[in-house]
This record gives C-alpha cells, structure tokens and sequence, in this order.
C-alpha cells in the first residue's frame, strides 16, 4: 500500500487584509481515499490563508512519517520552502519576518513527515487547485469563520 498523500492547498482573502478562508483536498496515492476541508476567518491575509492551508492538511495526517507532495499556487510557501529560505528565517528565530507563528507551526508538523512542494498556476483549469479555490472562497464568504488573534492582534498594533 502506498504511503503517498497529494496534498492539494489553496487560501483566499476577500481584501488583503479581508475575511479569508482556506480549501484542502487529500488523495491517498493508489486509493480511492479522498477528503476535502476548509475554513474561513474573519479578518486576515491571503499568504496567512495559503500557508495555513498547507498546515493544517498536514496536522490532519495521523500516522507519520508519509511521503506528501503539496500542490500550491502560492510562490509564497512553494518558494519559502524549496528555497529552504525558512530555515534560514528560523535561524535569525523570524526577526522581520511576517506570519512567524503560522512558519513555527509549519516547520513542527512538516518535520514529521517528507514533504515535497510543486507549484502549480492557479486558476488554469487544474482540477483539485480550482475545487480548493472554490472551497476557500465559499469559506471566506461563510458566516461561520474562526477569529485569527494572532494576526487580529498585530493588526490591531499597527493602526
């Protein structure tokens, strides 16, 4: 049996900053498993959204460690981490660096497992990336969103 998840991510923010929300499609590799998740918030970003997206798809994988390959369409998160240009914000422990308690979460569960990203355009007919895109903006528009306090906070600071 394979241990192989596609991962597939996508976040919207309707306004940057604006309500927001996240759509995650999983396929077991060779099964017929397939799940889908999304969220939505009230007031946060879009590059909160998609890196949450890629969090929260992997903290939802019980057994570890798999091989996961997570399609994006964020240069944002494909970048930071094919780059290896976090590693490098967690050395200098995120000095200037936005989105710093959602990269700490990232590196905690991307640890337990071999990620691997692809980037892939977004809206060009890809079949899970449109569906995720659908299912972040359906959960940006919901009336049941999370509060996002980290980002809610500093935003609050900086005004």
């Amino acid at each position: 049996m394979s241990k192989t998840i596609y991962l597939y991510t996508d976040g919207s923010a309707l306004g940057n900053p604006g309500p927001g929300g996240y759509g995650i499609h999983l396929e077991w590799a060779g099964q017929q498993y397939q799940k889908s998740f999304s969220q939505g918030f009230e007031l946060t970003t879009n590059n909160r959204m998609e890196l949450m997206a890629v969090i929260v798809g992997l903290e939802l994988l019980q057994k570890s460690p798999l091989e996961v390959v997570v399609y994006s369409d964020s240069k944002y998160v494909v970048d930071a981490v094919e780059k290896k240009w976090v590693f490098g914000w967690e050395k200098k422990q995120f000095k200037g660096k936005k989105n710093e308690d959602l990269w700490q979460r990232f590196l905690k569960v991307y640890r337990r497992h071999k990620v691997h990203f692809q980037w892939i355009k977004g809206h060009n007919q890809h079949p899970q990336n449109e569906w995720c895109d659908q299912l972040a903006v359906k959960a940006a528009k919901s009336k049941e969103k999370l509060k996002d306090s980290y980002y809610e906070r500093l935003h609050r600071e900086r005004e």
